[in-house]
């Protein structure tokens, strides 16, 4: 069943070799620790980098909220369980969708993973190369 939806519903991830089989319980896991480490890690910011007093992090009912700065904008990662995908809205990219593959959420489009994508968009807005999600999702 899963095989014939992601034939029918993903044909470019398909095509990629991205398709997910992933079943709902581990998405579901993969998706809330996920979201846990990095609104951890998030929440470490202030004492390791100079921050905006804008700055805020909230991570509530598969919603986590990273407000940066006026200046900067937003960010917004949140589950989508129907997709079993990770949605992102960056100030900086936009919208992206993002599927559990091998243990990584991966953008199908580009086939950048997300800890990728937010590694260099906060190194750019910080000025840091030691900032790292790779071990933080």
């Amino acid at each position: 069943m899963i095989a014939r939806a992601c034939r029918a519903v993903l044909p470019q991830i398909r095509g990629r070799g991205l398709c997910s089989t992933v079943t709902q319980h581990d998405y579901e896991k993969a998706a809330d620790e996920s979201l846990e480490r990095l609104s951890d890690y998030f929440d470490s910011f202030p004492e390791q980098l100079q921050v905006s007093t804008d700055y805020d992090v909230a991570n509530s009912m598969g919603v986590l909220t990273v407000v940066v700065s006026k200046q900067v904008g937003t960010y917004v990662i949140n589950k989508q369980s129907p997709n079993r995908q990770l949605w992102l809205s960056s100030p900086i990219s936009g919208p992206k969708r993002y599927d559990l593959v091998a243990n990584r959420w991966i953008y199908s489009h580009d086939n950048e993973a997300l800890d990728s994508l937010l590694t260099r968009e906060f190194r750019k807005i910080f000025g840091n190369d030691e900032i790292d999600f790779r071990k933080h999702i």
